[in-house]
């Protein structure tokens, strides 16, 4: 049959990204405690297209990535993009997947177990002469207002936040450990499951700690500079909060980032 991509096209136009988008796949991924888990993934895969080539092949995408959707670690998250990228006879290729991680957790009085779940990213970039690999992991929060506390003669208002941190990984380290230390920097983590004691500790505890926006953007910032869960620093790293406030009709927001020298 005739190979209708792999025809000549002569508008001189080279293209940075082609491929698929928003292909939803099972997946297995590395789990501290399991060993591995499963979950569902959307992915998008690409390589660059030289001027010469009408179009790549689009179900060669999902071919290889077929191949891989068993154990994607870091090291075959790289593999497979790099035999995209020999395959289409590309000079680079891509991937961005996205998926729900969960960690079973206990409450902090009662020992009850729930299943939280965590929103992370892989994203990577195979060349001849460069890898790049990075993990984003969405972790919801809860923090107490400061000011709030200070200034009012009963309570202080409290809201749910997201915090993304963004890391390049240079040498193997576990995502449980990276969330662990995002938990620890907020007023306090959250749980799927909360009895009555359980409750009364958390809303205590969160009282107790109580942490602006700029406040958790910093302490997880300290975190992953001196993070001891891996053998090599973070190369660069971002952090960002997002608080859905509880008293205003707007969201309060900080944002920092690390390149290997600040």
């Amino acid at each position: 049959m005739i190979d209708i991509q792999n025809t000549l096209d002569t508008r001189e136009v080279p293209l940075n990204k082609v491929g698929v988008k928003k292909l939803e796949y099972p997946v297995k991924v590395l789990d501290k405690e399991k060993g591995f888990q499963f979950t569902t993934a959307t992915v998008d895969l690409f390589v660059n297209l030289p001027h010469n080539y009408k179009g790549t092949h689009m179900s060669r995408f999902v071919d290889i990535f077929h191949k891989y959707h068993q154990n994607l670690s870091m090291k075959n998250f790289l593999c497979m993009l790099e035999e995209i990228r020999n395959n289409l006879d590309a000079e680079k290729a891509f991937c961005k997947m996205t998926f729900p991680f969960f960690i079973e957790k206990a409450a902090p009085v009662s020992g009850e177990k729930g299943m939280m779940s965590y929103i992370l990213t892989y994203e990577g970039e195979v060349s001849a002469t460069e890898k790049k690999f990075f993990i984003k992991a969405k972790v919801p929060v809860t923090t107490v207002c400061p000011c709030s506390k200070a200034i009012s003669e009963r309570g202080a208002h409290n809201q749910r936040g997201v915090v993304t941190v963004k890391l390049q990984n240079t040498s193997f380290f576990w995502i449980e450990d990276v969330i662990k230390v995002i938990e620890n920097s907020a007023s306090s983590g959250l749980y799927s499951l909360l009895k009555r004691p359980d409750e009364k500790f958390v809303t205590e505890a969160a009282y107790d700690n109580p942490r602006f926006v700029e406040d958790v953007v910093r302490e997880v910032y300290l975190g992953l500079k001196n993070f001891k869960g891996s053998e090599k620093p973070f190369a660069t790293f971002s952090v960002e909060c997002e608080n859905f406030e509880s008293i205003h009709n707007h969201n309060a927001y900080a944002f920092t980032s690390f390149d290997g020298q600040n």
